[in-house]
């Protein structure tokens, strides 16, 4: 846990992001439901149909509903045009606030339906207008209904933003995803500090609100108000700080996937940019399909992505012509098909391969993948989550016969975690893994060459392959990066005792190829 106070005093940005998404979902999630729950009041009918809605959307896993956002919006920019946003603040924006949805709507709906039918009448009596019956009769009564189910959408929206980190949003998710990709517990228990004790403060003044309603006491709702503007503006003031303070910098937005090496050299790339006179953004933690398709829409500027992944994923190929002919056959791909550039290579390749413990794979007598086949019937092989999704796993899987007896899926890091408790007999470990020699782990060889090559290569968005400054910037990094080196800087920020962060790897990684 060292470092545990400087982390958690470090998170203003990434709070002032999150306070910002929540208070935007839960706003917009108020303007969805209040209309609709007086519509409802009037109608069983949209009652019926809008609580429906509402319940099953809160069926769907939050980190599922952020990520259907992302083609959602790429589609739509077919009508709305390129300039609409597919990843970062809207699709998480418009994601919580239906997720915000429910406790608002089903709380205004009950609370309508459960109004005194005296006080209703005694307002029709009056000659009261619906809308006056409603401003000055029905939401008075029903304020501190609704006000209980702000809370519970303000708690649920506040932690689930975290999760809008895969979605490229900065959040308090970030030092979390980070944190449990490299094993980093202050990190995680830093983000998760600050998420809890923002939504706890959140609950606490809208608490205030809801008693300030109930007693229709002036002082305890508008303080509460008062509480929560004030909260909101500052975390506005520091989003805005760089702009209020003249930063001018143009900023380059690098992506990065969910695992250590895609950490590590974003920073290097950061780096890199920021000696050049660029100010620098990251979204981590991005999905391999969702980074591609980020990247050469432009909503990110430069990614690091894999030869055999744009192979497979992308361009849904199953053949192996070969390293370099995959490469040139891809660099030609992505010219036609996208605005998107290959800038080049970096030197190593990080490929998917099978790896066993040492005395396990001695026990059974296992050095290939053939070898593997043979006891496969009785063991456990362990993936990543997208491993056992992708075309390499059938393609290795068809050339061997692999049937193993269960398949078990683990974050890149907790793979290694299960391979050394025995939860896991064999791994698709990643060549470029540090852990490899720090575990004493056998590579399992691949006689077939069922798996394709995967070199490193940087990948540039439309406006960061004309920007001739920032590609002569990058340029130093082009075959630069041996595989050993890769390993060891992988190493230093997985290993278990003197951690680095992303950004300490990256510098000694600079430093190692004489940058």
């Amino acid at each position: 846990m060292n470092g545990f106070w400087p982390i958690l005093l470090g998170l203003g940005d990434a709070l002032a992001a999150h306070v910002l998404l929540s208070a935007a979902a839960i706003g917009l999630g108020i303007a969805m439901a209040l209309p609709l729950a007086v519509w409802a009041s009037r109608s069983e009918t949209v009652a019926r149909v809008a609580l429906g809605f509402a319940s099953l959307v809160q069926t769907i896993p939050a980190l599922a509903l952020l990520a259907l956002f992302f083609p959602i919006l790429l589609s739509l920019r077919a009508v709305f045009g390129e300039g609409l946003p597919t990843l970062g603040f809207l699709p998480a924006l418009l994601a919580l606030a239906l997720y915000a949805l429910l406790p608002i709507l089903r709380n205004a709906v009950t609370a309508q339906a459960n109004l005194d039918p005296g006080v209703i009448e005694a307002a029709d009596g009056v000659g009261m207008s619906q809308w006056q019956k409603l401003r000055l009769v029905e939401a008075p009564l029903a304020a501190p209904f609704v006000m209980a189910g702000i809370r519970t959408a303000a708690v649920w929206t506040i932690g689930a933003a975290t999760l809008s980190t895969t979605i490229g949003q900065q959040s308090l998710g970030d030092p979390i995803f980070a944190g449990l990709q490299t094993q980093n517990w202050a990190l995680v228990l830093a983000g998760c500090l600050a998420s809890a004790g923002l939504a706890l403060s959140a609950d606490l003044l809208l608490g205030l609100i809801e008693r300030g309603f109930a007693q229709r006491r002036r002082v305890l709702w508008l303080g509460g108000m008062v509480a929560v503007l004030l909260g909101i503006a500052a975390a506005l003031a520091a989003q805005f700080a760089p702009a209020l303070r003249g930063d001018t910098r143009d900023t380059v937005v690098i992506g990065a996937k969910s695992f250590s090496e895609q950490y590590i050299l974003a920073r290097l790339i950061g780096q890199q940019l920021e000696q050049a006179g660029y100010a620098v953004e990251y979204r981590d933690g991005l999905g391999s399909a969702v980074v591609h398709s980020a990247v050469t829409t432009g909503a990110i500027d430069i990614a690091i992505d894999y030869t055999g992944t744009l192979w497979t994923n992308q361009m849904g190929r199953e053949d192996n012509p070969g390293r370099e002919a995959m490469y040139e056959a891809i660099v030609a791909w992505t010219r036609d098909t996208s605005e998107a550039r290959i800038l080049g290579r970096l030197g190593f390749e990080n490929a998917y391969a099978f790896a066993m413990r040492e005395d396990r794979a001695e026990e059974l007598g296992v050095r290939s993948l053939a070898d593997l086949a043979r006891v496969a019937p009785r063991l456990t092989v362990g993936g990543d989550p997208e491993f056992f999704e992708r075309p390499e796993w059938v393609a290795v899987r068809e050339a061997y016969g692999l049937d193993f007896a269960r398949q078990r899926n683990f974050s890149p890091t907790f793979m290694y975690n299960a391979l050394r408790s025995g939860g896991a007999d064999a791994i698709s470990a990643y060549t470029s893994d540090g852990r490899i020699a720090a575990d004493r782990l056998v590579v399992l060889e691949d006689p077939l060459e069922a798996l394709p090559s995967y070199d490193a290569l940087i990948l540039l968005g439309p406006e960061a392959q004309t920007d001739a400054k920032l590609v002569a910037a990058l340029d130093p990094l082009l075959g630069a990066i041996d595989v050993e080196a890769m390993r060891e800087a992988n190493l230093e920020v997985d290993r278990m005792e003197d951690k680095r962060s992303p950004a300490e790897a990256a510098r000694a990684l600079a430093e190692r190829i004489g940058l």
